[in-house]
Order: C-alpha cells, then structure tokens, then sequence
C-alpha cells in the first residue's frame, strides 16, 4: 500500500480532517467526515471514494482496508497511517474508529428526483437535531424510500454526529435540499400524495389513504408544520398518544410514518 505515517496533530492534512467538525468548513470545502472500515467500504460499494483514508496501527493488518485504500489511491486521494492520538482528536471521542475517510458531499437537485422511483419519499422542515435526521436517513434506507428532502433551515446531514446515526446510509439515500418556497412549487408536481403529521389533526394515521409514491412532510422538533405547509398537503394526520407523553421523538414519528406509507 502506497500510504505515509503521520505522527504530528500539525500536519496539515490532519488539521484539514479536523476542522470537518465545523459547518463552516464542511460548507467551504464540500467535504465530510465518515468514520468506520465498515461505513468506509460501504460508501465504496455505493459508488462513493475517498479523498483521505487515515487509519491506526488497529486496522493497518485487516484485511478490508486494502480496498479502501486502492479506492482512495485509485481516485487520486491521500492515504495515512497515523496513531491513536491522532484519530481521538480527529474523532473527538476517547475511543475512535480505527478507520476515518473523507468523502465528498452529493446533494441531488430537486428537478433530478424522479418521484415514481420509490413508493415513499421524505420531506424534514427545519429539523434541529443530527441525530434525528441520521436516523431519519437511516430509517428511509431501510424501508426503502427514495430520499430524504431537507426543507428550510435544517441541521447539516453531512456533520460528524449526523453521519454516525445513519450508520453508512448517508452513502444510499439521496439527499435534496430546497427552501420552503422552492419546495411548495416543486410540491405543486408531485404525482402521489403528500402527507403531513399534526397533532391537531382529525385523521389516524392508520386510517388515511395514501396515494404512491407518497411525500411524508415532517416538521420541526419544537413547531411542528407551519401553516404553509400544512396547508400545502393533501392530508394531515396524527399519532395517536395513548399515554402521558404528549409528543413523539422526531425520528420515531417519522418512522411510524414510512412503515405506515409503505406497509
């Protein structure tokens, strides 16, 4: 393997990987950080290389990481062993992946979606939380949705704590992003139905009918829809809360609601 060793946190392709945490230089960039082997070759497989694969003496002997390495190598990325300090700091955690890469951001524009494609599509208003939308992405590759629809103001997908809740599903899912006016007249195409979840709303979510594909249109964490998406749906339902609690965590009731879409 044509790889360098790597010993100090000045380097400058170290101090590159590490400001990734920061959206400003992921914007600037239009680069990420995805850690794992696992998650590495799975981005491999899905047609994704790396610009930069680090690796520790822990992984420098498995027998995956020579294919992550000729896939960096191959398109022209840089490849370095580094220690176990490095990779905490690189990581931010006390107990890092002995593998981190590199990749670069894929957005897919809006006028590419072909809604056909997939029985049930996604739409997150103004989400807030990574871990809520990594696990929304996660969730939409499992059920096999087409994509996940970032409307407004929203969390980064690509930050570290977002790309570790989709656990290599950021590699399968399209990912668009529009703002709210964009997405209400690219809505107005839609061919199927386009479901939002309010908790003022009449109708069970068992009970509607859903036309496919279906667009699901989830709100912020603390709002919910605002009026003008809502309104901009063909139907509003609820969760019914048989309990004391009185809302559902975000990517729980997102989830309810692709399984109920699709099932």
């Amino acid at each position: 393997m044509s790889t360098k060793t790597v010993t100090s946190l000045t380097n400058a392709t170290v101090k590159a990987v590490r400001a990734l945490h920061m959206r400003k230089e992921r914007e600037e960039s239009g680069l990420f950080l995805a850690e794992g082997l696992k998650i590495v070759i799975e981005a491999i497989d899905c047609g994704h290389a790396p610009k930069i694969v680090m690796y520790g003496p822990d992984a420098a002997d498995h027998p995956m990481l020579k294919k992550a390495v000729a896939a960096c190598l191959k398109a022209g990325g840089e490849v370095i062993e580094v220690n176990r300090e490095i990779l905490e700091k690189v990581s931010r955690r006390d107990n890092p992946q002995a593998v981190v890469a590199v990749f670069r951001q894929v957005f897919t524009p809006l006028t590419a979606i072909v809604p056909e494609s997939a029985p049930c599509w996604v739409a997150m208003q103004a989400v807030r939380d990574p871990g809520n939308l990594g696990t929304v992405i996660r969730t939409a590759d499992a059920a096999g949705c087409g994509g996940v629809i970032l409307v407004g103001d929203c969390v980064d997908p690509y930050s570290v704590e977002g790309v570790r809740a989709t656990m290599g599903s950021i590699f399968a899912v399209k990912i668009a992003k529009a703002t709210i006016p964009e997405f209400l007249a690219w809505r107005e195409t839609w061919p199927g139905s386009v479901v939002g979840t309010l908790l003022t709303a009449t109708v069970d979510h068992k009970s509607a009918d859903y036309v496919k594909p279906s667009l699901i249109l989830m709100g912020n964490e603390q709002q919910g829809l605002p009026p003008e998406l809502a309104a901009a749906c063909d139907v509003n339902v609820k969760i019914p809360m048989r309990g004391r609690a009185d809302s559902l965590n975000l990517s729980v009731a997102t989830g309810i609601m692709i399984y109920t879409v699709t099932g």
